[in-house]
């Protein structure tokens, strides 16, 4: 029998928007929270699991396309990209869906592409200022 996709034993492998380098991301439960597990080279972040659900929901409710605006957390995040949203006092938690300090950042360059390879977001794929939008569901 295969494997469940997303555990640490068999990550998703995905790209990042640009299509320009390769990460993993897995499914794991930290301090009995659900969480994304983010690997880019040798560099770990966490993401809130249920961003997942809540950036989808959001997006729908938005009906449109909506520039990514990857930032790290150190720089400010465009108003209105989905990384701005990522770390809104506005958004469902209320602040940062990244969980490690220093690296809550880049919201919006690792979690669209799993988003894309769950169905639930379609992405735009250029060189740079992608934009996603929710797929219906």
């Amino acid at each position: 029998m295969a494997t469940q996709q997303g555990t640490k034993e068999n990550p998703w492998t995905l790209k990042t928007p640009p299509l320009s380098s390769e990460f993993t991301m897995h499914k794991d439960v930290k301090d009995g929270k659900e969480i994304l597990v983010c690997t880019v080279g040798k560099t770990v972040l966490h993401y809130d699991y249920r961003c997942l659900a809540d950036l989808h929901a959001m997006l729908k409710k938005h009906g449109d396309w909506m520039e990514l605006g990857s930032a790290d957390e150190q720089k400010p995040a465009k108003e209105g990209t989905v990384e701005a949203w990522g770390r809104s006092e506005k958004n469902p938690v209320g602040g940062w869906y990244g969980l490690k300090k220093g690296l809550r950042g880049r919201f919006g360059m690792y979690v669209p592409p799993l988003m894309e390879k769950l169905g639930l977001a379609e992405l735009t794929h250029e060189p740079k200022g992608n934009k996603m939008k929710a797929l219906k569901g």
